[in-house]
This record gives structure tokens, C-alpha cells and sequence, in this order.
């Protein structure tokens, strides 16, 4: 009896539906840095853990203390892609080729994510899509809060490319920006921990892929 149920067990288990990959809704050459269940692939640098968790499919930080949640994985040049919403007065950032040391703001480059209509004295260098205190969008394209936004952000040797929403706000040469070197180094760096910022308000994301180049 027993030798009869081998042969059926196994052939059970061929017919088992296979386990779709994480990164499956991925576009074409990405790699979803998220698989909408757990933190799997993060880790916290200058926060606490617990601020940072997972709901309904979505990445969350609750709000400050959390620091900064970055990759396990450094990237050089890669195409990184996210969705972000933001509350009334949200504040939160994107790292871009940071190292585990200093402030990545500084010693890598942040994306700032902001709803700047409800902040008032910002800089061009602090509205949401700059590469924070170097470069200044071009052009005004977030949403209000509690809406969805975009972003995608293209880093190619010296070339930073940004775009928000479809719009490309900031096509930057970092050798533009030496005056920035001393206080900046981080746009020296050619790879890098990417990660999100923890600052005031809770902030969603969902979506977050990337392509090495």
C-alpha cells in the first residue's frame, strides 16, 4: 500500500502550483526591492527598527526616530524606482549611494520627499525631488498629501537624472557641483546603500524596484 502512495504523493507535489517570485509585477530587467510582506533585505542605520513595519502590502516608517532603513545591497549606477505618500507636512528622503557611516544626507546624496506646499522658507535645494542642498528641481509636479507620487531616479556615473511623476525635474553632472565636494562628499561616491528616511510624519511606500546598469 504504502509503495503505491510514493508514486502518488510525488506526482501531487509536481502538480502543486509554483511559488511566484517576489519581484514578479517587477518591471522588465528590475528588481522589486520589496515583497510587500516583511523587511526582508533592510536594515536600520541611525533608528530604531520599530519604527519602520509593513501593512496591507505597503512599506511604512511611523513617523522620527527610525532613521534610516537601507538596503543590505550596495549599487552603483541603477535606474531606482518608488511610489511615496505623503501626510500634511510629511517629510522623508531617498538615499542614494550612502554609505553605514555618517549622515547619508551628506556622505551619500538624499532625494528629499516633502510636501512643500505646507512648509514655508525652503530652499530650491530643499523642494521635494531635489538632490538635497546640491541641486533644485526644475519644475514643480507633486501632488498634495495623501495623494500617490512617483519617483525615479536614474544615476549614472556623474550623470542624476530625476523624475517626478513623469516629469523630469533634474538632469544634474555632479562635476557641476564641486563648490558642494567639501561639505557634500558623498557625490564623489560611485555606489552605495540606497534607503528611506525617517522624520516626522508617518510616510507610505510601495513599489520600489531597481535595475543595476
Amino acid at each position: 500500500m504504502y509503495r503505491r502512495l510514493v508514486p502518488a504523493l510525488l506526482l501531487a507535489l509536481v502538480l502543486l502550483p509554483v511559488a511566484h517570485p517576489a519581484d514578479e509585477s517587477a518591471p522588465e530587467g528590475f528588481t522589486s526591492l520589496f515583497n510587500g510582506k516583511d523587511l526582508a533585505g533592510w536594515k536600520v542605520f541611525g533608528g530604531k527598527m520599530d519604527a519602520w513595519g509593513v501593512e496591507d502590502g505597503l512599506l511604512y516608517v511611523k513617523g522620527g526616530g527610525g532613521g534610516w532603513l537601507m538596503t543590505e545591497k550596495e549599487f552603483g549606477d541603477c535606474d531606482f524606482r518608488l511610489e511615496f505618500r505623503l501626510p500634511k507636512m510629511g517629510n522623508s528622503g531617498v538615499a542614494l549611494r550612502a554609505p553605514l557611516e555618517g549622515n547619508p544626507a551628506y556622505q551619500g546624496m538624499e532625494i528629499q520627499l516633502i510636501d512643500e506646499d505646507n512648509w514655508q522658507g525652503l530652499k530650491p535645494t530643499q523642494l521635494c525631488g531635489a538632490i538635497y542642498d546640491i541641486v533644485g528641481p526644475t519644475k514643480k509636479v507633486i501632488k498634495p498629501h495623501g495623494e500617490w507620487n512617483k519617483i525615479r531616479v536614474l544615476a549614472k556615473g556623474r550623470k542624476v537624472q530625476i523624475d517626478l511623476n513623469g516629469t523630469e525635474i533634474i538632469n544634474a553632472n555632479l562635476d557641476d557641483y564641486k563648490e558642494k565636494e567639501k561639505s557634500h562628499p558623498g557625490i564623489l561616491r560611485d555606489k552605495g546603500h540606497l534607503g528611506l528616511q525617517s522624520y516626522n510624519f508617518r510616510v507610505d511606500f510601495r513599489n520600489i524596484y531597481v535595475k543595476p546598469l
